[in-house]
C-alpha cells in the first residue's frame, strides 16, 4: 500500500534543497526514475550517504521510492503544496 503524501512546510522544502548534495540528487533524478546504484556511481559517494540524503528528500515530500530486489529506485514527485510545487518547477 503506497504511503500517504503529506504537505511539508516551505521551510522543510528550502532546508531539503539547501544542501549541495541533495540539490544535485534532485537535478539527477528530475524527469526519470533512477536507481541508487547509478547515483553511487555518478556521485562517487557511499551508498549509505546517498541513501541518507534521499531519505531526507523523501521526508520533505520531494521524492518517492520503490524497491526492486536489493535496490531502491527514486523519482521526483510534485509536492502536495501548490507553492512548493511551483518553486520546484
Amino acid at each position: 500500500m503506497p504511503r500517504k503524501l503529506h504537505a511539508p512546510s516551505l521551510d522543510q522544502l528550502f532546508r531539503a534543497l539547501a544542501d549541495p548534495i541533495r540539490l544535485r540528487l534532485v537535478s539527477l533524478i528530475a524527469g526519470r526514475e533512477i536507481c541508487v546504484c547509478f547515483l553511487v556511481d555518478i556521485l562517487g559517494m557511499s551508498q549509505p550517504k546517498i541513501s541518507r540524503h534521499l531519505a531526507y528528500l523523501r521526508r520533505a515530500g520531494l521524492v518517492a521510492s520503490r524497491s526492486e530486489g536489493k535496490w531502491v529506485h527514486y523519482r521526483l514527485v510534485d509536492p502536495v503544496d501548490a507553492a512548493a510545487a511551483e518553486i520546484l518547477r
